[in-house]
């Protein structure tokens, strides 16, 4: 009976040990937070509100239900937008803007009070919009891509400026997209076409004028190998002239004595068939 009664003790008391341990266990647990490599804590106490200051990298104690963290990633982030802007000449233009921007460490309790923790999505899609159309609005859309470092430039400086107002750093701006309507694009493609055109009305205008050349040289020439012949032949006589018809004869005699198509005649009244008039 006794011994009953002790193993009953025990185990009460090791039950109440366990509660107990488990109940420190909870306790501890919930006095500690850690925050991992990359991060800041925001410190929210019922009592005092948002704390000054923030928690660095590690293991940290609070008051439990007093206290609470928020924890926030202050490594760089990319964030990709798109916007339809007008440009100068009013011609549609569709931009992709994106961003590299992580949050001030030591602005991260102001960050917490006006912008939750969801600050970049709220934030950079607004002002990243309200930036494009103001830049894309001060060109035309052809100098969108003649001009591209300071439309670029201009982005990144405009942007820079309107993020510092919400504690938001940007380590970098970049174009990575640009496109016209189709409007645009067929008046581009029509420009293109008629400037093709112009190319090629300007090559067959230089060609008539060097054809035109051509022939004035090659008269020129003519005429001066005429007045040539017509100096040799007055100093020389008919002799020349009748050397080349000479020359002109034996060539046509050559061709046709080449060809098998032709058959000579002899001339004469004994044409027909050769006949010999003396025979009966």
């Amino acid at each position: 009976m006794g011994s009953n009664q002790a193993a009953v003790s025990f185990l009460t008391n090791l039950a109440r040990a366990a509660l107990g341990l488990g109940a420190a266990a909870s306790v501890l647990n919930a006095s500690m937070y850690t925050v991992d490599g990359g991060q800041r804590a925001v410190i929210f106490d019922r009592l005092r509100g948002v704390l000054d200051k923030t928690a660095d990298e590690g293991t940290h104690f609070l008051v439990p239900w007093l206290q609470k963290p928020f924890i926030y990633d202050i490594r760089m982030k990319p964030h990709t937008f798109s916007s339809v802007s007008g440009t100068k000449d009013l011609q549609m233009v569709n931009l992709t803007l994106r961003v590299l921007s992580r949050p001030k460490v030591d602005k991260l309790p102001e960050i917490y009070q006006r912008l939750g923790l969801e600050y970049d999505e709220k934030v950079l899609p607004s002002i990243g919009n309200e930036v494009l159309k103001a830049v894309v609005a001060q060109f035309n859309a052809d100098q969108l891509l003649t001009e591209r470092p300071q439309v670029s430039a201009l982005v990144r400086n405009s942007l820079t400026q309107r993020a510092r107002d919400f504690n938001i750093e940007l380590a970098d701006v970049a174009i990575t997209h640009l496109s016209y309507g189709s409007e645009f694009s067929r008046a581009v493609e029509q420009k293109q076409v008629a400037q093709q055109e112009a190319e090629r009305s300007k090559y067959v205008v230089m060609k008539a004028d060097q054809e035109r050349r051509a022939a004035i040289i090659r008269a020129e020439g003519e005429s001066e190998a005429a007045r040539l012949i017509s100096e040799a032949t007055a100093a020389t006589g008919m002799g020349l002239i009748e050397l080349r018809r000479i020359e002109a004869s034996r060539e046509i005699a050559a061709t046709l004595a080449r060809s098998p198509n032709v058959a000579y005649l002899p001339g004469g009244q004994n044409m027909l068939l050769a006949l010999n008039p003396s025979r009966p």
